[in-house]
């Protein structure tokens, strides 16, 4: 009996070099993870790194100082370094939730949304409300505006993990306006910023604003966790380090050393990768095109998300029968999608849309 697939946890873990039942390669379109590596400076501080003990809190001080001269108009104490931009993001949730129980706050999502974000809404005691994106991938501001009204803060990700689409600058400057007015934190998830293709690049601004972001994606360190926040707030600050001794206390020590190395890794390190991420963008989606389906093209990240029926059997058929790890579109708030990931070779993205190309011609016209 096949094992049933609900949710992304199932395929955490399964790579595509591994070997699927009966020694077939198995292709994975699922995670986000870069398959490329860290820049030379972040593996040459692993050999004289002796750093083992407790750290600051608030990260390391090296490391906030460096991003605040990278970053121009920032200081070190408005930043605090994470487990990653997950961690981010839930510190930031529960600083600016309600300190009554009794008193929901709702946190406005754009929809499709990165799939933890309702549940890491409703883990900080608020609920998720919905904007559903136009059809051309971007934020409806005239819907958002309406319903940002009622909210506690919003979540914007862009470039947008799993559309691959970056809202324009004009939206976003409106979305700063109008939750300043309003009062409403913006959490600005901006983990994917560095890697846009042709497009202006903005990040939200503002002391309502706290922008989330990461080593994993422009540095391709995922397995090192480190992200950081940054919100000129210091008393919301001051709250999200005073949480966080609570809970997980110093991020990763050693993981802090590779990512200040990582920062002086020359420019060409990230507008070389990007290079690359464009030529499989352009191979998948015109692979995805040309055997007939239906998808936004993406303006960074590293994600399609073609339309296709029964999302669900399409996610269990591939994997079981053809060995490809796809995600389904309905873990986002997109059903009747599915989500896949350009993060791996070339090779392998031409054999995966080979394997497609016959499942299309077989099981799926059975839908």
């Amino acid at each position: 009996m096949r094992q049933k697939i609900t949710g992304p946890e199932f395929f955490i873990g399964r790579g595509s070099n591994s070997l699927a039942p009966g020694g077939k390669e198995l292709i994975s379109f699922g995670s986000g993870q870069p398959d490329l590596p860290p820049p030379k400076e972040a593996f040459d501080i692993l050999k004289k790194y002796k750093g083992f003990k407790y750290g600051l809190v608030q990260g390391d001080e090296a490391l906030r100082e460096a991003l605040a001269k990278k970053y121009s108009g920032t200081k070190k104490d408005e930043y605090v370094i994470t487990a990653g931009a997950s961690e981010a993001i839930d510190l930031a949730l529960r600083a600016i939730a309600p300190s009554s129980r009794e008193k929901i706050g709702n946190v406005l999502l754009p929809r499709p949304y990165y799939y933890s974000y309702p549940r890491n809404v409703e883990l900080a005691g608020m609920k998720p409300v919905f904007s559903d994106l136009d059809s051309g991938g971007k934020i409806d501001f005239e819907d958002f505006s309406k319903r940002v009204r009622s909210c506690r803060g919003v979540i914007v990700n862009s470039p947008s993990n799993p559309t691959g689409t970056v809202q324009d600058v004009s939206v976003l400057k409106k979305i700063e306006k109008i939750t300043k007015e309003l009062g409403v934190h913006v959490i600005s998830d901006a983990v994917y910023k560095d890697l846009v293709y042709g497009k202006e690049k903005y990040v939200l601004k503002g002391g309502h604003v706290i922008t989330v972001d990461s080593f994993s994606k422009t540095y391709a360190m995922c397995g090192f966790r480190v992200g950081f926040l940054h919100c000129t707030d210091r008393a919301l600050v001051s709250k999200i380090v005073e949480m966080k001794t609570h809970t997980a206390m110093n991020t990763s020590g050693v993981g802090q050393a590779v990512a200040l190395a990582a920062l002086s890794s020359p420019k060409s390190y990230i507008t070389n990768y990007v290079d690359i991420w464009e030529q499989r963008r352009d191979l998948l989606h015109e692979g995805l095109k040309d055997l007939g389906l239906e998808l936004w093209k993406p303006e960074g990240a590293f994600y399609v998300l073609p339309k296709m029926k029964h999302s669900d059997k399409v996610v269990s058929d591939l994997y079981h029968c053809y060995k490809m790890i796809v995600y389904d579109g309905a873990w986002f708030g997109a059903s009747n999608h599915i989500r896949m990931s350009y993060a791996l070779d070339i090779s392998k993205i031409q054999e995966g849309l080979r394997r497609l190309k016959t499942f299309l011609a077989t099981e799926y016209l059975k839908y």
